[in-house]
């Protein structure tokens, strides 16, 4: 069927039809919902090349993702993220565009996609606390939304973010209440801005109950789970041992795990965790029960949401700030309990 057809089917004009499918703000939302129901019930697919030329845009999004031995993209997260996000660049007729740079060829790319008008806006992932790429975008006029927040900007941009501080705050106060007091944050790069935001969370936990945060407990790095192991290691080894532990990652987490066993300790008896979890689809924390004791919140439904948020500013002229500020869930698993009440085993006496 093809777009003539599908308008007399419906008995609207072809330029109706074809401006619904595309979004225009002056159709009605229910003739809106008619036309993609009917396009969908009779297989249409408009002609992407048609599009291209009928709106003037590349129906492309960008994505430029900074690949280092030091970057925190580069881990399982982002092929969950795309994977929301490409649900609705298939439900609008977008490409995605996919550049792979080095940290210090950002600036170039970014500028190159703008010139030659390769994509229509751009998802920008991973921001520092100070990010730079936020005033570029403004001034090359490229419609954005960040993934995430970074507190040290403050031009208005779009985004959508977990709420980190308080995902970390409910997480250590947590533990406070099991008993704990020796807690250790194993968190993400120093300068990312959801590990900052992560560490407020964690401070301020600790502040409401007077325990005292010994920097000893805090270490920030690459999420791996090697940075999980060596910081359990570090933390179990001290005179007055973590008894608990927060991650950043379920990736962390593994690599906590595996500190504790080696220290002839178990998870949920001798030592409790709780850890941030994206709900990725291949990494699951456990099944009806968790493995884990998390703070949950799906990046792949965050995906999803920057890309629908990034192609309403794109259709609406980039007009107004959009903010989208989702809340992570506690769920209970295995990896907590009681703060234990007698001296630490020590190290092969389980």
């Amino acid at each position: 069927m093809n777009l003539k057809e599908l308008a007399h089917t419906l008995g609207l004009s072809p330029t109706t039809v074809s401006r619904a499918l595309n979004g225009y703000p002056e159709v009605a939302e229910a003739t809106r919902e008619r036309v993609q129901s009917a396009a969908r019930k009779h297989n249409y697919q408009p002609n992407a090349r048609a599009q291209r030329l009928a709106t003037g845009r590349a129906m492309a999004i960008g994505h430029v993702i900074p690949v280092s031995d030091r970057h925190e993209m580069v881990n399982p997260v982002f092929a969950d993220f795309v994977s929301g996000a490409g649900e609705a660049y298939l439900r609008h007729g977008y490409d995605m565009v996919l550049s792979l740079v080095a940290d210090r060829d950002q600036e170039d790319v970014y500028r190159d996609l703008a010139s030659k008008g390769s994509v229509d806006g751009i998802i920008v992932h991973a921001p520092r606390l100070d990010d730079r790429r936020i005033a570029l975008l403004h001034d090359l006029g490229l419609p954005f939304v960040v993934h995430g927040r970074a507190s040290n900007v403050d031009q208005p941009y779009n985004w959508v973010d977990v709420n980190n501080r308080r995902a970390f705050e409910r997480a250590t106060a947590f533990l406070l209440d099991l008993g704990h007091r020796r807690i250790g944050l194993v968190n993400g790069l120093d300068l990312m801005d959801f590990a900052e935001r992560r560490r407020e969370g964690y401070i301020a936990a600790l502040r409401a109950r007077d325990v005292p945060s010994d920097p000893r407990l805090i270490a920030g790095e690459e999420m791996t789970e090697m940075h999980g192991y060596r910081s359990a290691m570090a933390m179990l080894a001290l005179d007055q041992p973590a008894t608990a532990f927060v991650t950043s990652s379920l990736i962390v987490a593994i690599g906590v795990r595996r500190a504790v066993e080696e220290h002839g300790l178990k998870l949920g008896r001798d030592v409790s965790l709780v850890t941030h979890d994206d709900d990725l689809s291949y990494l699951r924390n456990g099944a009806e029960l968790p493995i884990f004791t998390a703070v949950r919140s799906s990046v792949r439904h965050a995906g999803r949401l920057c890309a629908e948020m990034l192609i309403e500013a794109i259709r609406d002229g980039a007009r107004g700030e959009r903010h989208t500020l989702l809340e992570a869930d506690l769920m209970v698993g295995t990896s907590t309990g009681p703060a234990p009440t007698g001296p630490a085993p020590t190290k092969g006496h389980p």
